[in-house]
């Protein structure tokens, strides 16, 4: 799948003739191998490519015979070399002979790196070191070998983890009260859609706070826990590069919590003052239910009940 103005396929395309080429002579009257090529520019071919997902140019993707509907075709992703890409489809003519196993997952050069898989999409996982001042992430698709039509780039995502300051141990996690421990991953397994063939960004603002929890008994050292809440919006504006950015803004306040146990003589304090308290209001209505029945009492001697 190419772009005719796409720099990279430009350069792809000698060489896929040639492989097209050593191929046919390597096996010739082998039909259960075709090199194909889509103009995703051209009618007809720009909604071949929209019902694949081609959003990079140049996209090489694997169609089988026995694919369904709702097969993913993997991609490849190896050498754009002759030697490299004829080894590749090789490996599938080896595949259509049953002299191997039947995988999606090719390694042609057996260097440990697939050529070929299946999926779209990335995941991204690190650590970044910031300052404690406002800033931002920004993921967008780059590549030293693609180029991209941003009108259908999709990028919906997940968020597994996000989180801000040290890892913290189970032990850490047990002194946190629940509503800290929820707020330090408060948006993670969230996930973002974006409408089909409509360039999407997502934007995110997280406001983050630190947390000092002492645990009970001052034993031990504070967990140090930064949670934070976070709002999330879409932008879809003509000529905008698809893009997930998290805007972040670690707070200049400390949020600090201590635990500390009763001791029994409050405790006891405590309980005779409800008792007590108990009491008296139980006095106060037993007097004036004791006072309305003397003076209904005397009424009804008097005759004067009615």
């Amino acid at each position: 799948f190419y772009a005719p103005w796409c720099h990279w396929c430009q350069r792809l395309a000698p060489v896929w003739e040639k492989s097209t080429a050593t191929l046919q002579q390597k096996f010739p009257g082998d039909n259960r191998l075709i090199m194909a090529k889509v103009d995703c520019t051209s009618p007809g071919g720009d909604a071949l490519c929209l019902k694949h997902r081609v959003d990079a140019f140049p996209t090489i993707l694997v169609f089988r015979k026995d694919d369904t509907g709702e097969s993913q075709h993997e991609s490849y992703h190896g050498e754009r070399s002759v030697p490299a890409i004829t080894a590749w489809a090789e490996h599938f003519l080896a595949q259509a002979k049953r002299h191997i196993a039947k995988t999606n997952v090719v390694d042609s050069d057996m260097d440990g790196v697939p050529d070929s898989h299946n999926g779209v999409g990335c995941m991204v996982s690190g650590l970044v070191h910031v300052q404690r001042a406002p800033g931002m992430l920004k993921i967008q698709a780059a590549s030293d070998s693609h180029e991209f039509h941003w009108e259908t780039m999709d990028v919906s995502h997940v968020i597994n983890h996000l989180s801000f300051g040290p890892f913290l141990t189970e032990q850490a996690w047990s002194v946190l009260p629940h509503s800290v421990a929820a707020s330090v991953g408060a948006m993670d397994e969230k996930s973002f859609s974006s409408e089909q063939h409509i360039p999407t960004t997502h934007e995110h603002y997280v406001k983050v706070v630190r947390h000092d929890v002492s645990p009970p008994g001052g034993r031990r050292k504070a967990v140090v826990a930064y949670g934070y809440v976070g709002h999330s919006n879409n932008i879809q504006k003509a000529g905008e590069v698809p893009t997930v950015r998290i805007n972040y803004d670690i707070l200049p306040i400390v949020v600090q919590i201590t635990e500390k146990s009763q001791q029994l003589y409050h405790f006891v304090t405590q309980l005779c003052a409800i008792v007590g308290g108990v009491f008296t209001v139980a006095g106060i209505v037993a007097a004036i239910m004791d006072k309305g029945v003397n003076l209904m009492t005397k009424k009804a001697e008097l005759g004067k009940l009615g």
